[in-house]
């Protein structure tokens, strides 16, 4: 449970708890003033007051963009919500590096890649790459982590055949594309083809993206998932600690 009673909370715009918020989304038709009506009477059926249209712009033909405000009624008590995270003790760079090398005493082998359709590497390559994210650098960086960055659009038994060839110690899987749940089906299929090689107990394995939480990748069957803002001082530090608890079994 979370330490803080915050108590019921609602969307916060100009004021605590005035319930003011923003969506966006496009409509299949033209922009012009029914467009526009269209929006705002679609925010309004959503179960918004005060339904507001701030933005509109075509698309393409037969489509339009919208940013709508309104004022959401409805709340939720902060006190009884209890979410999944990864559990782990954060350290820097320099912390994770020591940690390897006194608790592990050899370099941690990862392979990662976006795999399936997905084309998009920004992610994965935040988290491996020396260039890094925000400052920090990635796990190529690393004295202690020896790292495989295999890129877009990687076929799962590719990447799991790299894994078995190096002697991986973990996976780590970037999904961006998820438009009509293609994520989850590659994801699936990923955790069966590990299952039936016997090696889902014997590779860390974690999931990230725009759409992936903690909670999403335990129930596909991953080890840990991390969503957006994640740094590669996460990721270095769970990889660390779960596998030093691993080997101490």
């Amino acid at each position: 449970m979370n330490a803080m009673n915050i108590g019921t909370v609602r969307p916060y715009g100009d004021t605590e708890n005035d319930g003011k918020i923003q969506l966006s989304f496009t409509l299949p038709v033209p922009a012009g003033a029914r467009a526009q009506e269209a929006a705002r009477r679609l925010v309004l059926k959503m179960g918004f007051e005060e339904a507001a249209v701030a933005h509109m712009r075509e698309m393409g033909k037969g489509f339009t963009f919208f940013v709508v405000y309104g004022r959401c009624l409805h709340s939720v008590n902060y006190d009884e919500i209890e979410a999944a995270e990864v559990q782990v003790a954060a350290m820097s760079h320099k912390e994770i590096e020591q940690f390897i090398e006194e608790k592990i005493g050899r370099p941690i082998v990862v392979v990662a890649a976006c795999t399936g359709t997905d084309a998009h590497t920004v992610g994965i390559d935040a988290i491996i790459n020396v260039k890094g994210y925000n400052g920090e650098k990635g796990l190529e960086s690393y004295n202690w982590f020896k790292t495989y960055n295999m890129g877009s659009q990687v076929p799962n038994e590719a990447l799991i055949a790299k894994a078995v060839e190096v002697g991986a110690d973990a996976i780590l899987v970037s999904q961006v594309v998820t438009q009509k749940n293609v994520h989850i089906t590659n994801l699936t299929r990923l955790a069966d083809l590990l299952e039936a090689e016997g090696l889902r107990e014997k590779i860390i394995t974690i999931v990230g993206g725009p759409r992936v939480s903690h909670e999403f990748a335990l129930e596909l069957g991953f080890d840990a998932g991390f969503g957006p803002g994640t740094i590669p001082t996460h990721v270095g530090s769970y990889l660390a600690q779960e596998l030093e608890r691993r080997q101490a079994k």
